[in-house]
């Protein structure tokens, strides 16, 4: 992947993660103008239903794929970067032709190379990419808490209205059980009364008692119609934290890959180039060999210092080895687990990428 393909894909994830965070925005914006008509006891059904997650949910596994093919993307930099510092090991073809005729020459031009080789700042070019789709993946992960939370937030107030709101129907439920056998009693009463006064009280007392009956039974319908739209509330509430969660865990897994690729291609940097300085150091080490014991005392008392100076970086090289592999091998084993929890997320992803099926 060129670094311009590798600028236009960051791009279109910065846009896609623009996109998602005003989709999410807006769900949990109706999420809250559903809760204040609540509070209002206004109907917030049409706010509720509208809330629709389907196209947040699909928006996200689009941004998350793109960004998952620019994490491939990174790797297949890795390895192709990776080669320059196999080629610096050898001879390139017109420097194993010039040394038919000059070793020295063509041992210049090699070292020449080597000190002009730019790896160290593709390398860097490489971990500013990285770094740029970490904090773009940390800014969404914040984004994606901070929604959550909000949503947390009213849905636990909500869960305490639903609740508060059913005893309050039961409670008028157990008022209208108990006016029944008030009003068998008056039917029956007035069914039987003989004297029109009387039967006139019993009839007024009964409108009275049905009067009371009507309007428990309509509070009971407005109770029953709040609990049912708390519930809807509570239902999109519970279904819309688990989205955002699992959208989060998304992020987190994809961070991770991010920061463990970054500090292996640090490790794999800082061994290879180690590797190549050792090498020129022991070529260094064979030239003066090769003088011979021809040489004057001056030369061998230079000898000398080198071998000295040799020995000594050569042991500073061993102690500081056993570190370096400790190291090595801890940021391996975080790399290989980072890979098997994003390979396992984005498994068709992988396996498009690696069989190169692309297009069509």
């Amino acid at each position: 992947m060129s670094s311009s393909q590798f600028d236009k894909l960051i791009q279109e994830s910065e846009e896609k993660v623009r996109d998602s965070r005003a989709k999410i925005a807006a769900v949990t914006s109706r999420m809250e103008t559903a809760r204040n008509k609540i509070e209002a006891g206004e109907d917030a059904s049409i706010d509720i239903e509208n809330a629709t997650l389907d196209d947040v949910q699909a928006h996200a596994e689009l941004m998350n794929a793109n960004i998952a093919e620019l994490i491939m993307g990174l790797d297949d930099t890795t390895a192709a970067f990776s080669k320059d510092f196999d080629d610096m090991r050898g001879k390139t073809g017109w420097e194993s032709f010039v040394s038919l005729f000059s070793k020295g020459k063509s041992e210049s031009m090699r070292q020449e190379r080597i000190r002009t080789a730019n790896i160290d700042d593709k390398l860097q070019d490489l971990i500013s990419k990285s770094d740029v789709i970490v904090k773009l993946l940390q800014e969404q992960l914040e984004a994606l808490e901070e929604q959550r939370e909000r949503v947390q937030q009213n849905l636990a107030a909500t869960l305490d209205d639903r609740e508060a709101t059913v005893h309050e129907l039961e409670a008028v439920r157990a008022d209208i059980l108990a006016l029944d056998p008030r009003i068998v009693e008056l039917e029956n009463r007035i069914a039987v009364e003989q004297d029109a006064a009387g039967r006139a009280k019993l009839e007024t007392e009964l409108a009275e008692v049905n009067e009371t009956y009507n309007a428990m039974v309509q509070e009971e319908q407005v109770k029953i119609a709040k609990s049912q739209t708390l519930e809807r509330y509570v239902e999109k509430g519970k279904t819309w934290v688990d989205s955002l969660q699992n959208q989060a865990a998304t992020q987190m897994v994809l961070i991770n890959k991010l920061q463990t690729d970054t500090q292996q291609r640090v490790v794999l940097y800082d061994a290879l180039t180690k590797s190549l300085k050792t090498a020129q150091q022991q070529e260094v080490a064979h030239r003066i060999n090769e003088i011979g014991v021809e040489t004057d005392k001056e030369a061998q008392t230079a000898m000398a210092a080198i071998g000295t100076a040799t020995n000594q970086r050569m042991a500073d090289m061993l102690e500081a080895h056993e570190g370096h592999m400790v190291y090595s091998r801890d940021v391996l084993e975080k790399k290989a687990k980072a890979d098997e929890r994003f390979a396992r997320r984005f498994s068709a992803i992988v396996e498009k990428h690696d069989k190169n099926l692309y297009g069509g």
